[in-house]
């Protein structure tokens, strides 16, 4: 069975950011982007990865403990890894609004730097 994505709209801790979460077993590797991730192309959207979140964040919607906002999800779906490298990974996301293959490039010069980009 494939594995599960989901792209969440944070607001009220900090400026209107989205969280891509990508699920890895019992975790979700989590990359943080200031404009909505359904909107990237070929020339890129740059992010950055955050520490990963639990699954129960594939099907929330509402406040985020400790006063941090809240958060609502934009776009669910699947996902299907064709290449994972600790500094590039490719995949195939397959949802609502999102339908495609994607490549997120870790930044050579800086590490938490990350740039989301549609392949094809």
């Amino acid at each position: 069975m494939p594995a599960r994505f989901v792209i969440l709209a944070h607001s009220g801790h900090g400026p209107l950011h989205y969280d891509l979460m990508l699920q890895q077993g019992d975790a979700l590797a989590t990359w943080q982007f200031e404009a909505d991730p359904t909107t990237v192309d070929s020339s890129g959207l740059p992010g950055r990865r955050i520490a990963g979140h639990r699954t129960a964040y594939l099907d929330y919607e509402g406040p985020v403990s400790g006063g941090r906002g809240e958060v609502r999800r934009t776009e669910a779906g699947t996902w299907e890894p064709t290449e994972t490298a600790e500094d590039c990974w490719r995949f195939a996301l397959t949802g609502r609004r999102i339908d495609g293959r994607y490549e997120l490039r870790r930044d050579r010069e800086q590490a938490n730097t990350w740039t989301l980009r549609r392949l094809s």
